[in-house]
């Protein structure tokens, strides 16, 4: 049986689909190529002859030449661009399927243009849907310029031959007409690859950690700095830990509302949590972004994780320090929901900082359920989340997706 030809398309690489491409091409299960910005090409060379380039038509960085429809222009560019890369690809090639980003490898000027299943992944539709902090509201402008963005990716759940979103809570964030087109998949991970945690030699203080690549309100991050300053008000005898960068892109709003309140005398959320709840601000330690063989390291470190999610759809963090067997308390609700069985791999508490701070204290005074939710929240993501078990899932729907397309062909 021949192997599908599928191309991913974003622009950054490895970025979405990075590593599922190479595996799928390692393993022989399609003939995948990735197609990227000659950036990302050139530096990825030595990764493989399969990493291809396109030109967007035009910069991509910064700002565009309107705000209210910045995200639609860059989308646009990107997609000409991929458009001119993959008729000349097929050319020389028949393509099965295009895997596209929703934002930095935009299908949209593909439809109709280019023989081949059109798979779109798109995180979530829009921040209407997926929310933001009450307390840190967007402006008109930035409401308006969301609902240009949800207009791209509507469009898209009704054109693409497939839609892929990462949860079923980000699914059910598409319009009811929309969804029967829309299946869920997050992407895999290769544990593996992973470095292994050292085991401790000296004894050190009991840590309770928060980690997310944006230190934001969507992650929950003042939900852990006000929960750690009761903590350190009672007087707990832990040490306290937060990963991530400092004023980051995020999903959400605050960073401007943070200027906006302080008149730009506050550099960032965290600093203004700092002011905000000053008992944690003086026990939180903040190691910043780090190399990831350290962030491996000190991640071993905690023995619990705040994982207080307020807005999201698929935390790729979340996933990994389960798979490194991290014991996580979480909300029950939303998409952590979907990972975390209570009481199995982890617990799920309510929006409510005395359960919060009750289930600290009990998961502090009892280590073996502590290593039983860390070794079920291991072998579960591993067993969900490996790249072997995703890959053969992620080919059935890139069959799904030739299928429809023929049954659109057909009429």
């Amino acid at each position: 049986m021949t192997k599908p030809v599928i191309v991913f398309v974003g622009a950054v690489y490895p970025g979405q689909f990075g590593r599922l491409c190479d595996y799928l091409r390692e393993t022989g299960m399609a003939d995948s190529y990735f197609l990227t910005t000659p950036g990302h090409m050139e530096r990825n060379r030595a990764r493989g002859a399969h990493i291809l380039g396109f030109k967007p038509d035009g910069n991509i960085v910064g700002a565009q030449s309107y705000y209210y429809t910045s995200k639609l222009e860059r989308s646009a560019r990107i997609s000409r661009g991929v458009l001119s890369a993959l008729t000349a690809f097929q050319k020389r090639r028949k393509i099965d399927v295009v895997v596209c980003h929703s934002l930095w490898g935009a299908p949209h000027f593909l439809y109709d243009e280019i023989d081949a299943a059109i798979v779109s992944y798109i995180e979530f539709p829009s921040f209407r849907a997926h929310g933001w902090d009450p307390a840190y509201p967007p402006d008109q402008s930035q409401r308006m310029t969301d609902r240009n963005a949800e207009m791209l990716n509507f469009h898209q759940a009704l054109r693409s031959d497939l839609v892929i979103c990462p949860s079923r809570h980000a699914k059910q964030m598409f319009p009811k007409a929309l969804q029967s087109n829309i299946e869920v998949q997050m992407e895999g991970f290769d544990f593996a690859a992973m470095p292994e945690a050292e085991v401790a030699t000296e004894p050190r203080p009991f840590t309770i950690g928060f980690a997310s690549r944006d230190l934001s309100s969507a992650k929950g991050f003042e939900t852990f700095m006000r929960i750690t300053d009761k903590l350190v008000g009672q007087g707990v005898d832990a040490r306290f830990v937060a990963f991530g960068g400092a004023g980051v892109a995020t999903y959400g709003y605050e960073e401007q509302a943070v200027q906006r309140l302080h008149d730009g005398k506050v550099k960032n959320f965290r600093d203004h949590l700092l002011l905000k709840y000053p008992r944690a601000a003086s026990a939180v330690e903040f190691p910043g972004k780090l190399p990831y063989d350290e962030f491996s390291k000190r991640v071993a470190e905690v023995d619990l994780f705040h994982y207080p999610l307020q807005f999201g759809v698929a935390n790729w963090g979340l996933v990994e320090i389960l798979g490194r067997g991290g014991c996580v308390l979480a909300p029950d609700r939303g998409y952590a929901a979907e990972l975390i069985q209570d009481d199995i791999n982890g617990q799920l508490l309510p929006d409510d900082d005395d359960a919060w701070i009750a289930a600290t204290l009990a998961l502090k005074d009892d280590p073996s359920r502590r290593l039983r939710y860390g070794q079920a929240a291991s072998a579960m993501a591993r067993a969900q989340y490996d790249l072997s078990a995703v890959a053969p899932r992620y080919m059935g729907l890139f069959r799904q997706a030739m299928l429809n397309r023929a049954a659109r062909a057909a009429g």
